[in-house]
């Protein structure tokens, strides 16, 4: 008996040692990667670089200064969303998650997303706050489905020790093309000054370089890329006359080939080639390269927006966001994912220190924001930017299948007009299955 009575005490005492958390908890789910190591306990978002560290330390600031609040946290492999769709599916999904403004419509169309205008304006913020892309990019259907965080799309990167070399340097700054023979003549006249080629692209293994290409130059022209939500127009002649440029570029060797990302990045960085086409994430490690004394880029960098070629500025854009999957949430949750909106939109400055075009006018507006490298040459992006239209869904699948066979038609595998006609056949099919 007396070894039973002291069992029962032990698990009263136990009993009385774990007594429930009361605090308010919200689930937020997000890719960038794994950093705690680094940043688990930093509050110090300043000091904090990185995707992942900026993040994390915003997060945790967050949480030290709303101590009735829990904040749970799910780190998943980029992109996430098998994870995601599969927690819809058991009915157990995160109060919040990044998400790409791009896939946004592949949930809100099937009714698994929240609409926010509510807890947005719970939190003081309107969608009159989002820059021209951010806004576009998170109202599908004339609904706001997320708070958007970023505004990512490509850039020139250039080389400008090698622009100069060419002659293609004027007052400091490069003269970039604004006609495709301009863009042709002047890739011909680096090749032959420097010996090495104009553009450094990432051909292999990378469908979205070239489909952020044709994108963009077709947005420039208002053209209907997307009639409706199960077609595409591709086979036109804008398309083909596209194509065919970076067709040429191939055929003259004034581009690097045969080049996956990590070839092309370290091409780049060690002075073998004059522009490499890539994100607006890549500014920081380039920056940092061109700080590094003796190296190639070593006070030779510069990063701008893409020329324009054919009709007016644009640029095919993207974004990172915060949605709200559909489930059942108190008022007491609600409460607390506005406060964390709220937050999150007060810090997104720090955010752009990544590289990525700020979501928000007021930041755009910033003298630090302006300070920033290379940012005052890239904010017009954040008016410029445009992404598909909100009913085109699988954006990443079709982006797989145009991306293949515009890989074909520039490496001369096959005619543009095939490689073209093909690609409409392929995503039509795809989206005649969409249910």
């Amino acid at each position: 008996m007396r070894g039973l009575a002291l069992l029962l005490f032990a698990l009263i005492g136990l009993t009385g040692c774990t007594r429930s958390d009361h605090r308010t908890e919200i689930v937020l789910q997000r890719f960038f990667g794994e950093c705690g190591a680094v940043y688990d306990q930093s509050t110090d978002v300043a000091a904090a670089d990185t995707e992942c560290g900026i993040l994390t330390t915003l997060i945790n600031k967050f949480q030290a200064e709303n101590p009735d609040v829990r904040v749970s946290v799910n780190v998943v492999a980029w992109p996430g969303y098998a994870q995601l769709s599969a927690q819809i599916a058991a009915g157990d999904p995160p109060d919040l998650v990044v998400m790409h403004q791009s896939v946004i419509s592949d949930y809100s169309a099937r009714g698994l997303l929240e609409p926010m205008e509510g807890v947005l304006k719970d939190a003081g913020i309107s969608a009159d706050d989002f820059s021209d892309a951010g806004k576009r990019g998170v109202i599908k259907n004339g609904r706001i489905y997320a708070m958007p965080w970023d505004t990512i799309g490509r850039l020139w990167h250039i080389n400008t020790q090698l622009m100069a070399q060419a002659g293609l340097m004027r007052n400091g700054r490069p003269v970039l093309p604004t006609s495709p023979q301009e863009l042709l003549a002047q890739a011909r006249q680096f090749r032959a000054r420097t010996g090495k080629p104009y553009l450094l692209q990432a051909q292999v293994g990378a469908p979205d370089y070239y489909v952020a290409n044709l994108y963009t130059y077709l947005l420039a022209q208002d053209a209907v890329i997307f009639p409706d939500a199960r077609h595409v127009r591709l086979d036109t002649p804008q398309a083909r006359a596209i194509v065919q440029l970076y067709r040429t570029l191939n055929q003259e060797g004034l581009t690097a080939r045969n080049q996956d990302f990590p070839a092309a990045t370290a091409a780049f960085m060690n002075g073998e080639g004059g522009i490499f086409p890539t994100g607006t994430w890549m500014i920081g490690p380039y920056d940092a390269e061109a700080a590094i004394p003796g190296r190639p880029l070593n006070g030779h960098y510069a990063a701008l927006p893409f020329p324009r070629l054919w009709g007016h500025d644009a640029a095919f854009v993207d974004g990172h966001s915060w949605i709200m999957p559909k489930r059942s949430r108190s008022p007491a949750e609600l409460q607390v994912i506005a406060r964390f909106l709220r937050f999150m939109a007060a810090n997104n400055f720090e955010w752009t220190r990544t590289g990525q075009l700020p979501a928000f006018r007021a930041v755009l507006a910033m003298p630090k924001f302006r300070a920033l490298p290379h940012r005052a040459d890239i904010a017009a992006m954040a008016a410029t930017g445009a992404q598909l239209p909100d009913y085109v869904r699988r954006q990443s699948a079709i982006q797989g299948v145009i991306g293949e066979e515009l890989e074909a038609a520039v490496n001369g595998i096959k005619p543009v007009d095939k490689a073209l006609a093909d690609a409409q056949r392929r995503v039509d099919e795809l989206l005649a299955e969409i249910p």
